[in-house]
């Protein structure tokens, strides 16, 4: 029972550190992020073994930890307000054309990412010639291109 509450605090440790740490913390992992990645998991793990590295050990773990997930994905789909706590909202970063600046820098996302996301969907290659750009919930950027005025 120790191993099941360990897990079942680390997991919501972690939660709570991802959910703090942003949308596009994973949405765009970067050599050094998933290097760290790594290390948090290596340094969780013995938080989660203590001294048992039994097998039994080891599935309980895994069954509490997928356990947890699935719950959680039960409660999201039950109730949006778990939804929006745990995965939050989309959030538009281009409005009309214009960025804003302050919600950006928020949400650690520059000119440059959302250009990228927009060359990617939708082939445009400046600012002015986007929308709307949206930071989804998993944290892409999702873009919606200026159309042409006069039927394009």
């Amino acid at each position: 029972m120790d191993s099941v509450l360990r897990a079942l605090v680390v997991y919501a440790f972690l939660l709570i550190v991802f959910r703090i740490a942003g949308k596009r913390t994973l949405a765009q992992a970067t050599n050094f992020e998933l290097v760290l990645l790594l290390i948090i998991s290596e340094t969780v793990q013995e938080a989660l073994v203590d001294q048992d590295h039994s097998v039994t050990n080891a599935f309980l773990l895994v069954v509490t930890l997928v356990g947890t997930s699935l719950l959680l994905s039960v409660m999201k789909n039950r109730w949006p307000a778990v939804s929006k706590w745990l995965d939050g909202l989309p959030v538009a970063v281009v409005r009309s054309g214009q960025p804003d600046r302050e919600l950006m820098r928020e949400l650690r996302v520059d000119d440059d990412d959302v250009l990228s996301s927009a060359r990617r969907q939708e082939g445009v290659e400046r600012l002015d010639q986007i929308e709307h750009a949206v930071v989804e919930e998993n944290g892409e950027i999702s873009v919606v291109v200026r159309r042409k005025k006069g039927g394009g």
